[in-house]
């Protein structure tokens, strides 16, 4: 239980931890638009890479979504290896497997193509091949001496900016629960936001995803670490996905839709760098290590009651996103706005089909739960700490009855 006792501790912890995420943090370089990807194949040519660990799942790789830049590749006299075993929520045991294919097959570089469990994953064999080590032995902060081999990113998804942060979430075989490898050499070298890749997500996946980059959004702006440049990001972030994500679920051919939500995407990740998350990632984070949610549909559901339970201690946050957005002006009390913000993300999900609701939730469960959420919460820079019974409101919140 997060008690007052414990609260000077986690803060303190906090002011540690903001010594490291606070620095400044390099950023990838970036093409945009459809058919970036091609142009992205191009400059890995030009770094004098011979034989590139394509980094996905088999669903994807059996799609054809990669045919394209692996011939771009494979013409520009890069060699490639494809290893497709990324599966949601990747386990220690599938990244070491594609550190073994990297090394077993001679790689000097990694490319992630897919969702952000492929970019994870992609991620931390790219460190562990520069370390010659396994995935366990860099997970936390700056665990290893050496950067990663040169990475490369191509999100197919637009939802959790992993192509823009230096954090991977990797899940442990046997308890699911979720560890982070954070370190500087994590962000890509380079990367290609090509919403020509994103034409055919469904719209159910479309809409999770795109709510996990709202949520990073958000959570950014409204925290105790956002800096001016967060804070940018965080603003641009949210206006495009309220703009875009409903368009964007309703007709995923559209071009325009599908860059601005790979924008937004890219934008909460770069402010996540910094700012880090809350709550919401808290509770989600736990429902996917213990009962499988999607991470993007768990934020979704939680997003709304969290900002219930802040919108007092970051009124004025959330009316500078309301007002931002056009969801009100400044003539507005920010209590009024913060809510107004409030009332579109619960109007958004609904109408992007997002349910409110989780069955999978069990009773004997609850206590175990609160524990995890709680101590994890505690540990991103939140404009104030939750109750425990706060924290059983929103389970109960989202628990279909």
């Amino acid at each position: 239980m997060t008690s007052a006792y414990k609260k000077p501790f986690y803060r303190a912890r906090q002011k540690l931890m903001g010594k490291f995420m606070l620095k400044p943090q390099p950023k990838p370089l970036l093409y945009c638009g459809e058919g970036s990807v091609l142009t992205l194949c191009a400059t890995i040519a030009q770094f004098g890479i011979n034989r590139l660990l394509l980094v996905t799942d088999k669903p994807l790789r059996d799609l054809g979504v990669m045919d394209g830049a692996v011939a771009a590749l494979q013409a520009a006299g890069v060699e490639t290896v494809i290893y497709d075993g990324v599966l949601p929520d990747p386990t220690v045991s599938v990244v070491n497997a594609g550190i073994a294919c990297f090394h077993e097959h001679g790689c000097d570089a990694v490319m992630a193509f897919g969702g952000g469990s492929s970019i994870d994953a992609a991620k931390v064999i790219a460190l562990a091949a520069g370390n010659q080590c396994q995935a366990q032995d860099c997970m936390g902060v700056g665990k290893c001496k050496a950067p990663a081999r040169p990475f490369f990113a191509v999100p197919t998804t637009a939802g959790t900016g992993s192509e823009a942060t230096f954090i991977a979430v990797i899940s442990d075989d046997t308890t699911h629960a979720k560890n982070a490898v954070i370190d500087p050499s994590l962000i890509p070298m380079a990367a290609a936001l090509d919403a020509g890749l994103m034409r055919g997500l469904p719209p159910a996946i479309t809409a999770a995803t795109g709510m996990d980059a709202l949520t990073h959004a958000i959570e950014s702006y409204i925290g105790r670490w956002e800096t001016p440049q967060t804070n940018f990001y965080g603003l641009a972030a949210t206006r495009l996905v309220i703009d875009n994500l409903a368009t964007a679920c309703r007709d995923g051919s559209d071009i325009q839709a599908r860059q601005s939500m790979a924008l937004a995407s890219f934008y909460g990740g770069l402010a996540i760098t910094n700012a880090l998350v809350g709550y919401v990632h808290a509770v989600s984070h736990n429902l996917g290590a213990r009962y499988g949610v999607p991470h993007g549909l768990g934020n979704a559901m939680v997003l709304p009651h969290v900002l219930e339970l802040m919108k007092h201690d970051a009124s004025k946050k959330l009316a500078e996103l309301a007002v931002h957005a056009q969801l009100g002006d400044a003539s507005q009390s920010d209590a009024a706005l913060a809510q107004a913000l409030i009332d579109k993300v619960i109007a958004l999900n609904d109408e992007i089909g997002i349910p409110r609701t989780t069955d999978v939730i069990r009773t004997e469960d609850i206590d175990e739960l609160l524990d995890a959420i709680i101590a994890e919460g505690a540990s991103y820079p939140c404009p104030r700490f939750l109750s425990r019974a706060e924290c059983r409101g929103i389970l109960d919140s989202i628990s279909a009855a």
